[in-house]
């Protein structure tokens, strides 16, 4: 063999073990990272030294199509380890989630060898130290998410170099110095969050200045001087920040358009273009010698510090400074904690006692790959992207109603099992807590469950925002996730449960309703069917298409509320279909729905006449012999004996009338829901 090819023997030997090789450097990084991340190995027990990473059977680890590691997901774990610097040999790592762990320790510097990540998601831990400057080498960096940690120092200015950054979130820390005027520089930010942490000196105009940010917290901070015009003057640049622009608890700033500012004086005219903790009239010490991060530190030795070039005024005025700086420290360290508490028990960012459980992803997650790809806080999936065109839908209308991934996130504690509330095929159902300690119900559903077009999906959703009534269950906001594949409606918590809790009741419960309770329900009902038949303002005439007993909701003063009103405009025809087999098992669906196959306001009022049987009954089923009952007024062979006859035989003859009317065989026979209301307010003492 010449030595040609020979060479050409052991070149073609090494591409063709080329892929094992670095299968082999990848699942030693990945050993490394378990035995940090899990050092009791209770946790992470699928990752074995003898399994292989893109085979699917390592948890939370998915590959892209050549065979690499692309993305980690172990949100909500457990996890109480560390964060290993063999995190930095994954090269084509895309998507790093860890958040709501409790691992702890210094962010190794080796990630930023991760020149391929989009999403880095570490919030919700306990990890500490300075964030590390070397983030800003990390160019295809879009979602940084480092809040709810310990991390101290000042911002890294680097920062300002990830020129695809979108998503900064550094909140709840114990970060100091002043925000870096280079984050200004950040084109494609959209939302940057520092509010709780021991920021001081001004906001800088650049980043005031910045061309698509839309959300800017900087609550509960020290910050100080003028708000830059571009925020408190909503020129057409700005008009996004309006509402997005969050500075309470600032006691230092000052300026107009805003109620709980005070207007500026002279002395509150800062640099515009530089973050200044210190007020420009301090003799002996210029803005140039002041860093853009403003984390001061002196140049000392245990014994001494080395010789200042500064005057000696300007060392008095520095001392002096640190000195009350220090002090102030003190008290602010006190109230942050405070708030920083306050806050964490008020959105359900408790990172102990209510963290998801270990197992809480099994019914939700995929085994392998990321549930945040490419998440877009404002944008959602593409229905809601800017730029396309909502024809004739209310755009600003459903800007208001928007909310982010990451408050869906919080609310639920990252969707924890203990949190679900009931699922389906196409859906699913989480209790949260918001940040303003409001109690909601969180409703996921499926992207292929939504209609598929997008000028349908909008115009769902549009009718969702219009329908307002006390009779129905209030819908807070939505958001869409692209990444996930999810929509997720999120209403009002109604504490009592669905109806269905209290038919069926055993006489011993507690849970039997009086003979007014029943009364007023079937009132309630009627009045908020009335109002979705109805053509209103800014409301199309709309059949709720699934009336049922666990579809109307209790509150705590028993008044009735229905759910999943229009939810229909939002879903496929084949996922309403498939949803309305529970209530067809239960009689309420209508019998001409069999020939016509169409819903109409009759076939809403069919099922509304078995809820009042079963209100009146008590009873689940509704039989033949309540119909017999209620025509002959045998009423106490009707109403639920668990009441032991304290009832009104006058309101019992007028509810088993109109339950008869409304389940009348003929469509055309059946009263309108307007007549039915009118009926009912015609024994108005009664009710």
């Amino acid at each position: 063999m010449g030595i040609s090819a020979f060479y050409f023997s052991l070149l073609l030997v090494t591409v063709v073990h080329s892929p094992s090789v670095c299968g082999d450097a990848e699942l030693r990084v990945l050993m490394d990272l378990k035995g940090s991340l899990d050092p009791k190995n209770k946790l992470l027990t699928s990752w074995s030294v003898s399994g292989h990473q893109c085979d699917g059977s390592f948890e939370g680890v998915a590959c892209n199509e050549n065979g690499q590691v692309a993305n980690i997901s172990l949100q909500g774990k457990g996890l109480t380890g560390k964060l290993s610097p063999a995190i930095g040999g994954l090269k084509n790592l895309t998507g790093l989630y860890l958040h709501y762990n409790s691992l702890y320790g210094e962010i190794p510097r080796e990630i930023s060898n991760l020149t391929e990540l989009g999403d880095l998601y570490l919030n919700v831990n306990n990890l500490y130290g300075d964030i590390p400057p070397e983030l800003g080498k990390m160019a295809n960096l879009q979602v940084l998410q480092l809040c709810y940690n310990q991390f101290t120092g000042s911002i890294p200015t680097e920062l300002g170099s990830v020129e695809k950054l979108g998503v900064l979130a550094l909140q709840s820390n114990q970060l100091t110095g002043a925000i870096p005027a280079s984050l200004g520089d950040l084109g494609l930010l959209t939302r940057l969050d520092l509010s709780f942490n021991r920021l001081f000196g001004s906001i800088p105009t650049r980043l005031a200045d910045s061309p698509l940010l839309e959300v800017l917290d900087v609550r509960n901070n020290t910050l100080s001087g003028n708000v830059p015009p571009g925020i408190d003057v909503p020129h057409e640049a700005l008009k996004r920040l309006v509402g997005g622009f969050q500075y309470e608890n600032n006691l230092g700033l000052c300026g107009l358009g805003f109620s709980s500012l005070k207007a500026c004086g002279a002395s509150d005219h800062l640099n515009p273009n530089r973050p200044e903790p210190y007020g420009g009239g301090t003799p002996g010490l210029s803005t140039k010698d002041i860093p853009e991060s403003a984390n001061l530190k002196l140049n000392c030795s245990q014994t001494h510090c080395s010789k200042s070039s500064k005057t000696p005024q300007a060392s008095v005025v520095v001392g002096v400074i640190v000195v009350i700086a220090a002090l102030s420290a003190i008290g602010i360290l006190t109230f942050s904690q405070y708030r920083r508490r306050k806050q964490k028990l008020g959105s359900a960012f408790v990172a102990s006692d209510n963290r998801p459980s270990n197992d809480q992803g099994k019914e939700v997650y995929r085994k392998n790959g990321s549930p945040l790809i490419s998440l877009e806080y404002s944008r959602g999936w593409d229905p809601l992207a800017e730029g396309r065109h909502f024809g004739g839908v209310s755009q600003e209308v459903l800007q208001n109603f928007r909310f982010n991934l990451e408050e869906v996130q919080a609310a639920t504690q990252y969707f924890a099992e203990k949190n679900l509330l009931g699922k389906s095929n196409f859906s699913a159902i989480y209790k949260g807590v918001l940040r303003d300690g409001s109690v909601v119900a969180i409703k996921m559903i499926t992207k292929t469950s939504c209609k598929s077009e997008e000028a349908d999906f909008l115009k769902g959703l549009n009718i969702l925002t219009s329908l307002k009534h006390e009779n129905l269950v209030r819908l807070r906001g939505f958001c869409c996730s692209r990444g996930r594949g999810e929509c997720f409606l999120i209403y009002d918590f109604v504490p009592n449960g669905s109806l269905l809790r209290y038919l069926d009741v055993k006489e011993e419960d507690t849970g039997v309703l009086e003979w007014s309770t029943r009364v007023s329900i079937v009132n309630g009902i009627a009045k908020g069917l009335e109002y979705l038949h109805g053509c209103k303002v800014n409301k199309p005439a709309l059949v709720h298409q699934n009336i049922s007993a666990g579809n109307v909701h209790i509150d705590q003063r028993h008044k009735p509320l229905l759910s999943e009103s229009g939810l229909h405009k939002l879903l496929t025809n084949d996922t309403v279909f498939s949803a309305l087999k529970a209530s067809a098992a239960m009689g309420y669906l209508a019998p001409e729905y069999s020939t016509t196959g169409r819903f109409t306001e009759k076939s809403d009022i069919y099922a509304f006449g078995v809820l009042v049987f079963q209100i009146i009954s008590g009873k689940r089923k509704v039989s033949s012999s309540m119909r017999v009952a209620a025509e002959s007024h045998r009423f106490h062979e009707l109403v639920d004996t668990s009441i032991h006859g304290r009832f009104s035989e006058n309101e019992a003859a007028k509810l088993a009338k109109i339950a008869l009317m409304c389940t009348h065989e003929s469509p055309e026979k059946r009263p309108s829901m307007e007549a039915i209301v009118q009926e009912l307010g015609n024994h108005v003492n009664s009710f």
